[in-house]
């Protein structure tokens, strides 16, 4: 089984059963078809079978949204592309979707008996996406046309290579935009932003990779393969050390936030349900994945300040100070974040985290939206957090009181939409 993380604990289970089953259902059927018709060309059946069992092996997390299988994605891809002189029958979309799906299977069972992490829901949009891929590239492809030195084949070759890569991005984005909006309450027009930032991103190099396999399969056989996966493995390489960088940070940043609570200056959890409830309010309100990760790390870090205080609040009650005791505690707490040099969009955040609204963002729209959202979220915390006692109904009246004032009405708005889901720490 896969290891519970932040992402599974999140996904409902309505968009991601149907994903898993009608890519159940699509691979099924095209192995039906495939065993009825028979398995043509199997030397680049088995070819490329093996390069995406060995993607979906070598899979990882990229972000914290999915994981990624760029050499599985390209073969898969290159394999519904392939048109040329060193196969003599192509292989039809039915065998397409078959090998993909056999692959992908073959791959995603070592992982789950070693215990790794894997997504069923992922691959099976890997596996529809394919299939319309390999769909769009037959319907505009001549049966005649291949690759054979003439620019006349070659042109339209390369445009129905980039029309059905094209088809697997927009298929994959949409899908994965409907999930983002059912899992985290994200408006569905930002949802598709940022998974077509993703695919403007990754899914180019994957894309790429993949007409790069049919062209060069097509044209130069068996031995195409190897040189083209060159490429593609230092491009996962990159990825995952890009992973391994977003990891360090956000391990660094959870250590520093625990910092109070072992001072006793917050209360045990304190930090991270100011965080939960801040990325709630961001993906309600439609931010970047680049705003969200600074939002969660800003109200993990939110009261760091604290430590520098000769009284500081105990457990973390900072609504019961002053507002010049509060703002110099944002002050020095943003101070603080700026010297590790790489989180100065946070330390923007935490500086101003503590304004009210009327003298900040309402007559400064310099000042972030982030910087109300941890305002909101810290308030809500200290009212319905551990030990407090108040209701969610009874909070949500006295942050009422402040709306306009002291808090955002954009911010309140969105706090109330996210408790009314059900929301609770």
């Amino acid at each position: 089984m896969p290891r519970k993380d932040e992402t599974l604990e999140l996904r409902g289970l309505g968009s991601g059963v149907v994903i898993v089953v009608a890519g159940g259902c699509l691979g099924l059927a095209a192995l039906l078809l495939t065993v009825g018709r028979g398995l043509s060309e199997w030397p680049f059946a088995v070819t490329f079978g093996a390069l995406v069992a060995i993607g979906e092996m070598v899979q990882f997390r990229v972000d914290r949204s999915r994981n990624r299988a760029p050499i599985a994605t390209s073969a898969a891809l290159g394999y519904a592309m392939l048109r040329g002189p060193s196969l003599t029958v192509p292989p039809d979309v039915a065998q397409v979707i078959a090998v993909t799906a056999v692959a992908t299977l073959a791959g995603i069972l070592p992982r789950a008996v070693a215990g790794l992490p894997w997504d069923v829901v992922v691959c099976c949009r890997r596996v529809i996406s394919v299939a319309c891929a390999a769909t769009v590239f037959a319907a505009v492809t001549p049966s005649n046309l291949s690759w054979n030195g003439s620019w006349r084949h070659a042109l339209p070759l390369a445009l129905a290579m980039l029309l059905g890569v094209s088809t697997a991005a927009a298929v994959d984005a949409l899908v994965g935009a409907g999930q983002a909006t059912e899992r985290l309450n994200r408006p569905f027009p930002a949802s598709l932003r940022d998974e077509l930032v993703v695919v403007a991103r990754i899914g180019m190099a994957m894309a790429i990779g993949g007409v790069l396999l049919a062209a060069g399969t097509s044209v130069l056989g068996l031995w195409a393969p190897p040189l083209v996966i060159v490429p593609l493995l230092l491009t996962q390489f990159a990825f995952r050390r890009y992973a391994s960088a977003q990891r360090t940070y956000r391990t660094t940043v959870r250590s520093m936030a625990r910092s109070t609570e072992i001072a006793g200056l917050s209360s045990p959890g304190q930090n991270a349900r100011t965080a939960s409830l801040a990325v709630a309010m961001g993906n309600d309100l439609g931010l970047t994945p680049a705003r969200m990760e600074a939002l969660e790390y800003a109200a993990l870090l939110s009261g760091v300040g604290q430590l520098a205080l000769a009284d500081p609040s105990p457990g973390g009650a900072s609504l019961l100070r002053t507002r010049e005791e509060r703002q110099r505690a944002a002050e020095i707490g943003a101070s603080v974040i700026e010297r590790s040099g790489v989180l100065d969009r946070v330390a923007e955040i935490v500086r101003h985290s503590n304004d009210s609204y009327r003298q900040g963002r309402a007559s400064n729209p310099d000042i972030p939206l982030e910087s109300g959202i941890v305002n909101v979220a810290l308030a809500y915390e200290q009212l319905v957090g551990e030990g407090t006692g108040q209701s969610p109904d009874k909070a949500m009246e006295s942050i009422g009181l402040g709306i306009g004032a002291e808090y955002d009405p954009v911010v309140v708005e969105s706090l109330r939409r996210v408790v009314g889901r059900g929301f609770r720490f």
